[in-house]
């Protein structure tokens, strides 16, 4: 059913034909290549989902996979983008199961979340405000840190996780620039902006009013 949502592949001559103009620069060209190569995406997540409420996010991480196949890929040689592509969004959802199992278990202080109005970084540290000198308020602490991490998977859209987790390297992933993010997900820089500082207010906004609730 998920994969009749997909366009038809391409054949090896349509392939070869936008692989080409993606070379000379048409980017409409590239989307298309992503596009019509969605169904493999929807393939390789099929012996990782364990649930229903995991598809969205597999899909998420997958496209860029994807993404980044068509990048890299050198159709020059004459193969196919598909088994490429496959081992490419086969390698980032074990990446990011691999260390979301590990952030599930470890959690910096010091991750970074984002920028305040004066263009400060904001980290878990700042938005948490506990005293670490005592024992009890360390406890406390650790606890806010899980939960915050908890909201980041609950309260955000899969987009806005996915550009948080692109920009700061969250769960202990690759860092990328506002205009890398775009880049990869064939949207503008200053929509990756507006994504990631409303992703942002809603950590901070959420965190916030379940202390003060407390």
């Amino acid at each position: 059913m998920l994969l009749k949502s997909f366009p038809a592949p391409l054949t090896s001559s349509e392939e070869k034909y936008y692989f080409q103009k993606y070379t000379e620069g048409d980017l409409q060209a590239k989307h298309i290549l992503i596009e019509h190569n969605l169904r493999l995406v929807a393939h390789v997540i099929k012996k990782y989902q364990s649930s229903d409420d995991d598809i969205e996010d597999l899909i998420s991480i997958g496209t860029i996979g994807l993404i980044k196949s068509v990048m890299t890929f050198n159709s020059e040689k004459g193969n196919r983008l598909a088994a490429y592509a496959s081992k490419c969004i086969d390698n980032e959802i074990l990446m990011y199961l691999r260390s979301k199992k590990k952030t599930n278990k470890e959690v910096s202080l010091y991750e970074p979340l984002g920028i305040d109005k004066e263009g400060n970084e904001i980290q878990l540290y700042d938005i948490i405000e506990t005293n670490e000198d005592d024992a009890s308020d360390r406890i406390v602490l650790k606890q806010n840190i899980q939960k915050l991490y908890e909201e980041l998977e609950s309260l955000l859209t899969p987009r806005e996780r996915l550009v948080l987790k692109m920009r700061y390297g969250l769960y202990n992933g690759e860092e990328y620039t506002q205009r890398e993010v775009a880049r990869q997900l064939g949207i503008s820089r200053s929509y990756v902006s507006r994504i990631e500082k409303s992703a942002i207010q809603k950590l901070r906004s959420s965190f916030f009013t379940s202390q003060t609730v407390k």
